[in-house]
This record gives structure tokens, sequence and C-alpha cells, in this order.
């Protein structure tokens, strides 16, 4: 049975001090990441969206949490997260979504690799470029398996030699764009 989402997000180091903490910080991340899914793009959104739905949630997870936390608890959660364990968490979960191994299949299990630039994240005042994520994506299983963040000085190439060690993607069928078919990659 794979790790779920809450499961691996109550191995994940809380950044708050003990004294005076309301909330747990799984049920949070897990209640942001449905919000996040729903739509939601902001902490205010999110507030909204947790306090609509506390109900419905707490009971669907078996969670016990008596008000929606302020949208200025949300921001000091999702702030003070280490972005690194967060991505291991999605990787796990991911991990544990995908079907056997590909030496039981027939046919290879295909790997869609393709990178995007996030929209909204050019910082002019600050001279930052807009993000470029590159992003895994399994086609048999639907299942984004882990996103890598592109230095700004460097391409997709590099990143997706990275990702597929990273991973540990041998012996899948890859699909990636153009620029990947160059003779000495």
């Amino acid at each position: 049975m794979p790790n779920t989402l809450l499961s691996l997000f109550s191995q994940l180091a809380d950044p708050r001090r003990d004294q005076g903490t309301m909330y747990p910080l799984a049920s949070i991340l897990l209640f942001t990441v449905l919000v996040m899914l729903a739509g939601a793009r902001s902490y205010r959104q999110a507030h909204a969206f947790i306090r609509n739905h506390r109900d419905r949630l707490n009971h669907g997870f078996g969670l016990s949490l008596r008000r929606a936390p302020a949208c200025s608890s949300v921001r000091f959660i999702l702030r003070g997260l280490d972005g690194a364990a967060m991505e291991r968490a999605f990787r796990a979960h991911a991990a544990g979504l995908v079907d056997a191994p590909v030496e039981s299949a027939n046919a290879p299990v295909a790997v869609a690799i393709d990178g995007k630039t996030l929209r909204g994240s050019f910082d002019a005042f600050h001279d930052r470029k807009a993000a470029h994520v590159l992003s895994a994506f399994t086609t048999d299983d639907h299942i984004i398996l882990g996103h890598l963040a592109i230095a700004e000085k460097s391409n997709e190439i590099p990143a997706a030699q990275e990702m597929i060690a990273t991973l540990g993607l041998a012996g899948r069928l890859f699909t990636l764009d153009a620029m990947h078919c160059q003779k000495n990659v």
C-alpha cells in the first residue's frame, strides 16, 4: 500500500516552535495541497477554503481541526518549510503510486520530461528571470514523478540527465523536446 500524503507530511520537520503550535503541520499541508488543486491562488483563498470545508475535510481524513488557520498562519507555515524535504515527500508518494517495475511489464513504461517557465515568477525589482522547472511525468500512470528547478545560467539538457539519474529511471522510454536530440548528449 502506498504512503499517503498525510503520513509522508507527518514525517517532515516542523519549522515552528512547539510553544503555541495550534495546527498540526501534516493536516495543514494536506489541506493546502487540496486548496491549490481546487484553484486557490492566495493565502486568503486557502483560509476561506479550509474554513468552508473544514468539517468535510476532517471527516474524510480522520482529523480534528477545530477551526481554519488564519491566512497569516498558513503563510507562516508554508514559508518556513524546507523545499527539498517537501520534494522528497512528493517523490516518495509518486513512487508508491507507480505500477510494477518495468522488467515485469511487456511494454516499457514511458516517461515524458518537459520544462516549463512558471507564470508570474519573473521579478524585475530583484532582477530575477522567470523560474524554469523540469518535470518528469509517467504517461501510463499519469503521475508526476518529480520536479527540478533549472539553474538560471543552465538549460534543460543537463537538468534532464540529472533528473533521470536522481529518480533512477533506467530502462524506460523517454520523450523529450527536440533540443535533447544533439549528437553529444
